[in-house]
């Protein structure tokens, strides 16, 4: 197939996992999550990022938490101090509190990704991709009493999560920056961070960036042209972008983007509750290739994670998309 269908990564916690949270359930919901995707025609599909889940913290799907409260060197307890500090970085200002302090040098501490991707490979039914958030993002959530230099946090968090993406049993490991896009002098030490890990990748490697969402509201302002340095710096196979609704100068912007980099083109809108058409997915894919030019664009995808829609929303979006490449494909030939 010339042109592969993905998801994001993250999917709706069924309702039945939140009432009775259990280890089976869990595993139980992720066979589900991958059912759904594989009916629905999708080549490489997520675990649904359940992995994560925390009955303590069920409106969120733990891109932070997850991999911030496990490890060593980490003080989860806050108080109103650790707010204080935290309120007055402007770089997380939608956020008032953070994930942690930073008390001691970082370790793995109880952080163990093997063991979570191992529990989704046994339920997958086929090749699948694991995600995990970015050193930058994560750092940025941080209140650092430790190292007192945000490089130095950043490069910290890269390297234990770096040894934890060894040898994972996934086709294509992925990681998830939705900060960046609002901090793009930053791109270096993002870029240099994210390489950290993706160079301990064995199989595909993906970054995912997107303008955040929460509550259907875009997080960050920024274009895709202030950022082409840190795209072309990634030590990347494909690039999983948000586009189904931004102007048209981020398509051509996308043209500077290194050849030996598959784009990803996102083409549903997971901001909305609107159901794409196939037609619709396939005018927004006609436009991208248009733009971008012939085989340049590998993957098409959601614009992120579908955690914040209802199920009936998300399983209708997802099954659009394979039945717009379809149509695309088929109007092309």
């Amino acid at each position: 197939m010339p042109l592969l269908t993905t998801t994001v990564g993250s999917y709706p916690v069924p309702d039945w996992l939140g009432a009775l949270p259990s280890e089976q359930a869990r595993m139980d919901a992720t066979r589900v999550v991958f059912d759904i995707q594989r009916q629905a025609g999708i080549d490489l599909p997520t675990d649904g990022e359940l992995y994560r889940f925390d009955i303590n913290h069920p409106d969120t799907n733990g891109m932070i938490d997850y991999f911030i409260r496990p490890m060593g060197g980490i003080r989860a307890v806050l108080g109103r101090s650790d707010w204080d500090a935290f309120s007055r970085n402007q770089a997380m200002g939608f956020r008032r509190k953070p994930a942690g302090v930073v008390v001691d040098e970082l370790s793995e501490g109880g952080l163990n990704l093997l063991a979570d991707c191992e529990a989704a490979a046994a339920v997958a039914g086929g090749p699948f991709k694991f995600t995990v958030t970015s050193p930058y993002m994560l750092a940025r959530t941080l209140v650092d009493g430790y190292y007192k230099d945000f490089e130095a946090l950043t490069m910290a968090i890269a390297r234990v999560l770096a040894e934890q993406v060894v040898d994972l049993p996934c086709a294509c490991l992925q990681v998830d920056e939705a900060n960046l896009t609002g901090n793009p002098e930053d791109w270096q030490l993002a870029a240099r961070s994210m390489n950290e890990v993706l160079d301990r990748v064995t199989g595909r490697r993906a970054v995912h960036l997107c303008f955040g969402n929460y509550g259907g509201q875009t997080i960050q302002k920024g274009a895709w042209a202030a950022l082409i340095n840190f795209l072309n710096a990634l030590h990347v196979d494909h690039l999983i972008l948000e586009l189904a609704c931004r102007p048209e100068e981020d398509l051509v912007a996308l043209k500077e983007v290194d050849p030996r980099i598959q784009l990803g083109i996102g083409v549903v809108d997971v901001k909305v509750n609107h159901i794409e058409t196939a037609e619709e997915i396939a005018a927004r894919l006609e436009k991208a290739e248009r733009v971008l030019g012939p085989g340049r664009i590998g993957w098409i995808h959601p614009d992120c994670g579908f955690w914040m829609l209802k199920r009936s929303v998300a399983d209708r979006k997802i099954a659009a998309l394979a039945k717009g490449r379809d149509l695309y494909l088929g109007t092309r030939g």
